[in-house]
């Protein structure tokens, strides 16, 4: 619609809301307005066969969604995990010299820990591998004799200490990890912490060389004693922090001399970007001194804390415990969420309990092969300035759902015109608008821009300093205003309007120009005072009792009186009534007032005179105490001196 605007109108305020639009007289024919919408990419149903397993659905959306809209966008997820899903096991243990029992316990333990995990699966893989600490000062001794064999006494002999070394990689042979893990000896530091969060960093993003499939994955990590955290490794002047890289040498070692040690912040992203699920096994009152073990847990989600026996003998029942707690839990998310992007979640668990919606979802006590919901909910409150796209999943498992976010910001309204007539030959017109060529300006490119039709001074409303009333810019010598304004000289706003009880013109009239345009029935600045008059009591004729004026349907009493019909005197103790008409005084209302007047009146006296009398009474009794008081004295003297003469 080309002549929709006016000549002093902007570009912009073709752009409005399709009721205002309408009321404008821009047909509904002519107004382009995109919905939101959103498209299935792939959604292939679950699917419990393990060589082409599906846990959740669908797997990719593509969604359009309205800057502002105040509806949300609404996608349902489906998620039920497969009977008999692949695990791997990774076993990370602490090597350190109060570790030696556990040692030779876990020597013979993998037979058990692969056939444990086959109740739940037949397809198991396990791995092993060990940490002591950084090879510095003051986490290792550098003498010599006991660089080389760090135990404590020379009984015993200890391989040196090293941060973190990949035993055995993933493997379903139980045989070769009792193999290689009894290959291990016992090592040494000098403090209690060691370097288990190295060791858990390198054992995640070393995907090749630990051999972790695209299958659950656990890491357990057993130790007796505490953990250095990021900024430990000062003492040693490693003040490099650790760059989340796999930094394994081709023996599958790593000396950890190179950085600090990992924050718990950053191991708990690395941990979900790797989808690891994540078994702290160890003592409870040393192994997680520097974080509660339940905070600890909160921090790192999808991670359970354990409590390990001195000798590890319940290592086994631990990782089953914990295995059946991370597989029951269930928590959906997204990797990130772009700004203007906002994300929510409701968890339909078939519990019957309701949720609100939360950051993310999540079901807990879910056992295998039962299928729970989750709807994910979608608003943007500003333009992308490109389509984003959302990794939503559900954290220790690889299957993602790809939602693909674009915002729906541009007009699609056809092709451009080039040198249109409308612009008068001189521009383009696309969507209504014209883009002026060089040299030309205006709404319809009809000024040369070299030309003196663009003097300010025509913009000037009453020699005013301000071109437009700072609210448009001059352009072939007339105003062309910003946003909402409008006027010869962009003076008029419709939202400026007077408000009473918080409404513009009290909802009872339109804003035009700045002034309120009241309804019928209704009058004043901001539409405040409808134009009828029946709260105003006529009596014989007579609005207010003759006593007041009606304004906005509502008595305004004169001096002296009051109430709804201003029938009522304000002091009846002053009354003459030749100043007023007696045809217009309430007499029965008179006496009443006068006589409960009286009466309250008489009652405040009788209180003062009682309040006297009795204040009179007390202190002719104090008097009389003080007296008595004295005369006791007085012979209690006259006694003690009798006394002292006859006992002379």
């Amino acid at each position: 619609m080309q002549a929709f605007l006016k000549p002093e109108e902007s570009d912009e305020r073709r752009c409005d809301s399709l009721k205002s639009l309408i009321d404008r007289n821009c047909a509904k024919s002519n107004v382009i307005d995109p919905r939101a919408e959103t498209i299935s990419m792939k959604d292939n149903q679950l699917n419990n066969d393990l060589e082409n397993v599906v846990q959740l659905r669908p797997q990719s959306i593509k969604v359009k969604l309205r800057v502002g809209e105040p509806h949300y966008s609404f996608i349902c997820v489906e998620f039920k995990r497969a009977e008999g899903y692949p695990i791997d096991l990774y076993y990370l243990m602490d090597l350190s010299y109060s570790m030696k029992d556990d040692l030779e316990r876990i020597k013979n333990l993998g037979q058990d820990i692969l056939d444990t995990l086959q109740k739940v699966t037949q397809t198991v893989r396990i791995g092993f591998g060990s940490f002591v600490d950084k090879e510095k000062l003051p986490y290792v001794s550098q003498v010599g004799p006991r660089r080389r064999n760090p135990c404590p006494n020379r009984i015993d002999t200890c391989q040196p200490a090293f941060t973190f070394q990949n035993v055995l990689p993933l493997t379903n042979n139980a045989q070769e990890f009792k193999r290689e893990v009894s290959k291990q000896k016992i090592s040494g530091n000098l403090d209690s912490p060691e370097a288990g969060l190295d060791a858990i960093m390198q054992a995640t993003v070393c995907q090749k060389e630990i051999k972790w499939g695209n299958v659950t994955r656990i890491l357990v990590y057993t130790s007796d004693d505490t953990f250095h955290m990021a900024g430990d490794g000062r003492l040693a002047g490693l003040f490099q922090p650790h760059d989340g890289q796999c930094h394994l040498k081709e023996d599958g070692s790593y000396d950890g001399t190179a950085f600090d040690y990992p924050s718990v912040g950053q191991l708990s992203r690395i941990l979900q970007g790797n989808n690891i699920q994540l078994i702290f096994a160890g003592d409870r009152e040393r192994a997680f001194q520097p974080i509660r073990s339940d905070a600890l847990s909160a921090l790192i989600p999808q991670s359970v804390v354990g409590v390990l026996k001195d000798d590890s003998s319940n290592v086994v029942q631990l990782i089953s415990e914990a295995y059946w707690n991370l597989s029951s839990t269930l928590l959906l998310e997204q990797d990130r969420t772009p700004p203007g992007l906002r994300v929510s979640y409701m968890s339909d668990c078939k519990d019957g309990a309701s949720r609100n919606w939360q950051q993310r979802g999540e079901c807990s006590g879910i056992g295998v092969n039962k299928q729970v919901d989750f709807t994910v909910r979608l608003k943007a409150s500003e333009c992308l300035k490109e389509p984003e796209t959302l990794k939503i999943q559900m954290q220790g498992i690889s299957e993602v759902l790809k939602v693909t976010v674009e915002t729906l910001c541009d007009c699609k309204c056809g092709a451009a015109e080039e040198n249109s007539q409308h612009c008068g030959g001189n521009g383009i017109l696309s969507c209504g608008v014209c883009s002026c060529n060089e040299g030309y300006l205006g709404q319809k490119c009809e000024c040369k821009s070299n030309t003196d039709s663009n003097n300010d001074m025509a913009c000037r409303q009453d020699n005013s300093s301000q071109v437009c009333s700072g609210h448009g810019s001059c352009k072939c010598g007339q105003c062309v205003c910003i946003g909402h304004f409008y006027g010869k000289f962009c003076q008029c706003d419709d939202s400026s309007c007077e408000r009473h009880d918080n409404e513009m013109c009290n909802g009872r009239g339109s804003c035009k120009c700045g002034k309120c345009v009241c309804n019928d029935d209704y009058r004043g600045s901001a539409c405040q005072c409808p134009t009828n008059t029946d709260m105003c009591h006529m009596k014989n004729e007579v609005f207010c009792s003759g006593q007041g004026e009606c304004k906005c349907n509502r008595c305004v009493c004169k001096e002296g009186f009051m109430g709804e019909d201003c029938s009522l005197i304000t002091d009846p103790f002053i009354l003459c009534l030749s100043a007023f008409p007696t045809a217009t005084i309430d007499k029965t209302t008179v006496i009443i007032g006068t006589s409960v007047s009286l009466i309250i009146l008489i009652g405040v006296v009788i209180i003062i005179v009682y309040r006297v009398l009795m204040e009179l009474y007390d202190r002719r009794e104090y008097q009389n105490f003080l007296k008595a008081q004295q005369e006791a004295d007085w012979n209690m003297v006259c006694l003690r001196y009798t006394l002292f003469q006859y006992s002379l």
